[in-house]
């Protein structure tokens, strides 16, 4: 994979974690926060100009930044989250999915909850 394309497909990352959180300020399942932060990421890596505006933005500017110089995430965004991963997995279980699905689905999201839950909070 050259340079072009490994920059390409950060920013095509970039480019999608923040439709995902963009569709998390407006959708209560979506969690804004951890896709504000991967977007900033992937941005870093392949849009340095992408990067730059996600820094300067109003709303998720402020985000990024404590993230980046603290590791601190909002309680607000912590609570939301944990609250959203729950729901989600008794919906798959009232919907009936495999117990492999929701055992692979539970370690995974107790997972994220439980470093969400460890970063300090604003």
């Amino acid at each position: 994979m050259g340079v072009q394309s490994g920059r390409t497909g950060f920013q095509f990352l970039a480019y999608i974690s923040l439709a995902l959180g963009a569709a998390g300020v407006v959708l209560p399942v979506l969690p804004t926060t951890p896709f504000v932060l991967l977007a900033a990421f992937f941005a870093s890596k392949g849009s340095p100009a992408f990067a730059r505006w996600l820094d300067q933005h109003p709303r998720y500017g402020p985000l990024i930044a404590d993230w980046r110089s603290n590791r601190v995430v909002p309680a607000r965004a912590k609570w939301l989250a944990c609250v959203m991963m729950t729901l989600s997995w008794v919906t798959l279980w009232a919907l009936g999915v495999s117990p492999l699905v929701l055992v692979v689905s539970g370690i995974a999201m107790t997972c994220s909850a439980s470093y969400l839950l460890t970063r300090p909070s604003i």
